[in-house]
């Protein structure tokens, strides 16, 4: 889940999202379901048809608010902050629109939940695509037809094409960490975003995401080439590792392989980390979403090891270890101060 920064939030305190035409309608939804002035319902009127995209993010808003699961998670996890079975919830209109949103803590939590949720669309893309897929915190070993193993981590989706002697895998999403058995005949290629990793027999790690692809060799060789252009290309030996952008592959260098490769064990390592870098690591484990509304943290770097299938309690101990505080909403929400 998407990691705010601290300049996503108002002045005043208040979340803002950082799409402008998702924030105003995010503004006018709660509005409407607290002021019921007539002025209030002509002024939104006039908002919502200067601008068609308006319209559809309000109605996405209406759509989504009206879920009986974002009921449900509000119910499940007000007593977690300490509201118990008296919690303010947020109540799923009729499909008039005649249902009032009530103010309060699980109202804001009810709202950041759609805010967030939005922005993962396109891990609905990634089941439709996926032959195998982790959900966050998951890690899962899989078989493959060859015989070669695959281990994904969290939040990893890859897609496999071992028809007619082909062994290609398209790795979609996250990072997953390859065993091939050898096969001289039948090359065994791994696609990222940027790049494509060939081996015969071997044990490699690759991860994408937007940035970039990373390739860890743990033993044997591969060959990468950057994308779209085999002429551009790198072997590797055994402890190196590689990166490949939209623009190129970098040199190849030494990789720490107990760093990079720790999450096989259960385990993420920092060293001189970033926080926000760290932050936006923890929370491929999370099943949830994390807010930052405080600058404190910028600027600042840890270091540490922290076991990973307890992510929330990890990023407790992040925070406090860079001075901020954290609070938990309903849905799963940390906001970090």
């Amino acid at each position: 889940m998407g990691q705010k920064r601290a300049d996503d939030s108002r002045s005043d305190g208040d979340y803002r999202h950082p799409d402008p035409v998702t924030d105003e309608a995010l503004d006018w939804f709660l509005r409407l379901r607290e002021d019921h002035d007539p002025e209030t319902a002509t002024a939104f009127e006039r908002w919502r048809q200067a601008d068609p995209a308006r319209a559809e993010a309000f109605g996405k808003l209406s759509r989504m608010h009206a879920m009986p699961s974002l009921h449900k998670a509000t119910l499940r996890d007000a007593k977690l902050i300490g509201l118990g079975e008296r919690a303010p919830v947020a109540s799923v209109p009729a499909q008039q629109g005649s249902g009032r949103w009530i103010s309060g803590i699980a109202a804001v939590a009810a709202m950041l939940l759609i805010a967030v949720g939005w922005q993962q669309a396109p891990a609905l893309l990634l089941q439709w695509r996926s032959d195998y897929r982790t959900t966050a915190g998951e890690r899962d070993t899989v078989s493959l037809p060859d015989g070669s193993t695959v281990t994904l981590n969290t939040a990893t989706a890859l897609a496999i094409d071992f028809v007619d002697g082909r062994r290609r895998i398209s790795l979609l999403a996250g990072e997953a960490f390859f065993e091939v058995r050898h096969d001289p005949s039948h090359p065994f290629v791994v696609a990222g975003r940027f790049s494509e990793v060939e081996v015969k027999g071997t044990a490699f790690a690759v991860s994408t995401d937007s940035e970039g692809d990373v390739v860890v060799l743990e033993r044997g060789s591969v060959e990468v080439s950057g994308e779209g252009d085999r002429t551009k290309h790198a072997m590797l030996k055994p402890g190196e590792m590689i990166v490949a952008t939209a623009s190129g592959l970098s040199p190849v260098r030494n990789a720490d392989l107990d760093r990079t490769l720790a999450w096989r064990e259960g385990r993420i390592v920092f060293y001189d980390r970033p926080f926000r870098q760290a932050l936006g690591d923890l929370e491929r484990y999370y099943d949830g979403s994390v807010v930052v509304m405080t600058d404190r943290v910028s600027g600042r770097t840890v270091s540490g090891n922290y076991r990973i299938d307890d992510a929330e309690a990890a990023i407790h101990t992040l925070a406090r270890s860079a001075g901020a505080s954290v609070t938990r909403l309903p849905g799963g929400i940390l906001i970090l101060r």
